[in-house]
């Protein structure tokens, strides 16, 4: 299993513990965030949209159980895999993790090895769900192929660039939601690249070149979002 483009956000208040499960999962070839709060944790994670979310429950300002609950009622979480890492045993914890949504609970002390296989095991079930659906975006007047990167509108071939078409794709897999110029970039360039505003605003402009006007929306001061216009 490739785990490059994998982001993993590791959420507790304990250094050592963050340095320590970072350390073994950047091994491991994950992208890895941390956070010190529930506050932070939901912060970052509308920044850099995680694939799975690593939560201690007892921290300072706002704990993982309330981090989980409300990352949970945002649409781009509800499918995130959310990870309990606590010292804390009791039957009510766990039963309060689960509750709001948590899909695992590992305890404390950590164990690298038994962790990062955890881990591995939790994003290969993602990679062979995705695998599973369907490849194609069939949406307002167009087809859009993500295997076969193509798209057709009204039957007739459209060709675009790989990065225009990730851009395409990504804002028309969700209708209506705006998707912030931090999202687009981390979610279409990879970190090592050096991109700016402007670079997306030309992409987004190449777009229009080739789709027509009706399809991409500029959200003011925000964003893009896909909308049949």
């Amino acid at each position: 299993m490739s785990t490059a483009k994998h982001k993993v956000l590791i959420v507790d208040d304990e250094p050592d513990i963050r340095e320590l499960i970072e350390y073994n999962l950047k091994k491991e070839g994950y992208q890895v965030y941390t956070a010190t709060n529930g506050q932070e944790a939901v912060t970052e994670a509308k920044r850099v949209l995680p694939d799975l979310i690593i939560l201690d429950i007892m921290m300072p300002k706002m704990d993982g159980i309330e981090a989980c609950r409300i990352l949970r009622s945002m649409n781009e979480f509800k499918n995130t895999f959310m990870v309990f890492l606590t010292a804390r045993s009791e039957e009510y914890s766990e039963i309060a993790g689960f509750n709001v949504g948590a899909d695992d609970y590992i305890a404390k002390p950590i164990k690298p090895r038994a962790l990062t296989s955890r881990v591995n095991a939790i994003l290969r079930r993602n990679v062979q769900a995705e695998s599973e659906e369907e490849n194609k975006l069939e949406i307002a007047d167009l087809i859009i192929d993500r295997e076969a990167f193509l798209v057709f509108r009204n039957g007739e071939r459209i060709t675009l660039a790989k990065k225009e078409f990730e851009l395409l794709y990504l804002l028309a897999s969700k209708p209506g939601k705006v998707y912030t110029r931090d999202v687009i970039l981390n979610n279409i360039w990879e970190e090592s690249v050096v991109v700016t505003n402007r670079t997306i605003d030309v992409h987004i402009r190449k777009l229009r070149e080739k789709l027509g006007d009706r399809y991409v929306t500029t959200v003011k001061g925000v964003g893009y979002k896909f909308e049949e216009k």
